[in-house]
């Protein structure tokens, strides 16, 4: 294993909380867990829109205090251009993202 995939890994820790988006034309699903693989709550689906973002936002925040977790970490899988508005509002938010 090299430095960058130690480097990367390095970044999960046990006050991550860990969140895999399945990115679609129109609506997109996600699902939030810990470092170990264990869900937390239900999926989150929201739109490829302004209103869906900030659903989505208000669902990270939700968990964030319930997990008393403060670091997050989206995955996604870059389908087609679909991702581009996703990846725009998490940086404008400063929310860590990996495309996979």
């Amino acid at each position: 294993m090299n430095y960058n995939q130690n480097k990367k890994i390095a970044q999960i820790t046990s006050q991550t909380l860990i969140i895999g988006v399945d990115i679609a034309k129109f609506k997109h699903v996600a699902r939030a867990q810990d470092f170990r693989g264990m869900e937390f709550g239900s999926p989150c689906y929201f739109e490829n829109t302004k209103e869906g973002f900030g659903h989505f936002l208000t669902w990270i925040s939700e968990l964030k205090r319930e997990q008393d977790i403060e670091k997050v970490m989206v995955g996604m899988e870059p389908t087609g251009h679909y991702w581009f508005n996703l990846a725009h509002i998490l940086k404008e938010n400063e929310i860590k993202f990996v495309v996979v």
